[in-house]
């Protein structure tokens, strides 16, 4: 097991973690948090190398992906870098990569019902006004749960508060700062049930968050 007591917050600058072999040749990953080897609740950062795949292959409780760089290719589509996909249980599909691309990807999570495809660009995808001067863009919510992209102009501070669920957050760009730290881009934090914090940042920085979830 890695990182599954929920109880503690984990803190990982995936920068400085090693990539490591999956069982395909050619897609690497970075384990942040791993239920058991090959099966059960995980969070990684896969790359795919250019013309890697997947055998076609299933997803019990889900998989939800967010595509960090490159494109993400299966039988449904080419997704883009900032394109977020969930994959309900039942979902086969056989992913790949012509170019190459690094996603994070959640796996075997989904709550029972939750069983809507989502396909989201985000790049053309318009954006809400948020606390202050906060935008946001919400991508999937469902019994409690919530994700959605965070974008923090330069400058912009948050009141303290706490985190009914938990939260996740992945910084795509920019620096993430609170009491406790700072976290640039390629941080991702995880942050247990009713945690507080009063964060802020210093330059402009996007945030894909979930909250709700733990």
């Amino acid at each position: 097991m890695l990182n599954m007591n929920f109880d503690e917050q984990v803190v990982i600058n995936i920068n400085t973690q090693p990539w490591l072999a999956s069982p395909k040749e050619g897609i690497w990953r970075k384990p942040l948090s791993r239920e058991e080897g090959e099966q059960g609740h995980a969070t990684s950062i896969v790359r795919y190398d250019a013309g890697s795949s997947f055998s076609k292959h299933p997803h019990p409780k889900g998989e939800e992906i967010f595509v960090i760089d490159g494109v993400f290719s299966d039988e449904t589509g080419d997704y883009q870098k900032g394109s977020y996909i969930r994959n309900p249980e039942g979902y086969v599909h056989t992913p790949y990569s012509k170019d190459g691309c690094v996603i994070l990807v959640k796996l075997h999570q989904f709550q029972t019902g939750d069983t809507g495809q989502v396909r989201i660009d985000t790049n053309n995808t318009p954006w809400l006004a948020g606390h202050g001067g906060l935008k946001v863009m919400p991508l999937h919510s469902f019994e409690g749960e919530s994700t959605a992209l965070v974008f923090w102009p330069a400058g912009e501070k948050f009141n303290l508060h706490a985190h009914v669920g938990g939260e996740e957050i992945y910084v795509i760009e920019g620096e993430f700062i609170d009491e406790h730290g700072r976290y640039p881009a390629g941080s991702w934090i995880r942050s247990p049930h009713m945690s507080k914090h009063h964060p802020y940042v210093e330059r402009d920085t996007l945030i894909l968050v979930k909250v709700g979830h733990l």
